[in-house]
């Protein structure tokens, strides 16, 4: 899961994906990473913590951390939040950039859409509760999707 900070929206989706694929015992890594670095080390902001804390996924735990080109081989896929994502995405793995993993995770739920999900950065508390709606449904079509 990736998206700008790995501050709001990808903690989200990576915890809201690891606790379905744990619900379903898939045998599945899920993490997540920012495209830039400026909250390198830091939890996820504390609206994103509190929605999940509210859904029951804990992600205080969470430390952000930078995308970086080996996560290209480390991983199977790479959901992206929004297209300036999927091109940061691309711009660092370089020669190792394969665009058959990568994929927006709304074209999960809206094909051939290119829909991004939102970045409540610059909203307020309601926005954060429609992002985790917004991921919430995206990361049952993910299971559906690769768990065939």
């Amino acid at each position: 899961m990736v998206c700008l900070g790995n501050i709001c929206r990808s903690p989200l989706a990576e915890g809201i994906l690891r606790t379905k694929a744990n619900k379903l015992n898939l045998n599945w890594q899920v993490d997540s990473a920012g495209t830039a670095d400026y909250h390198v080390g830091k939890p996820p902001h504390i609206l994103s913590q509190k929605v999940a804390l509210e859904n029951g996924i804990h992600i205080g735990a969470h430390k952000c951390r930078q995308f970086n080109k080996n996560d290209m081989l480390l991983f199977d896929k790479i959901y992206v939040m929004d297209t300036n994502n999927y091109l940061e995405v691309k711009e660092i793995a370089g020669k190792l950039w394969n665009e058959n993993k990568v994929k927006l995770i709304l074209s999960e739920l809206y094909l051939n859409e290119n829909k991004n999900v939102p970045d409540p950065w610059y909203g307020d508390e309601k926005d954060y509760y429609a992002v985790y709606e917004l991921l919430d449904k995206a990361c049952d079509a993910v299971i559906t999707s690769l768990n065939k």
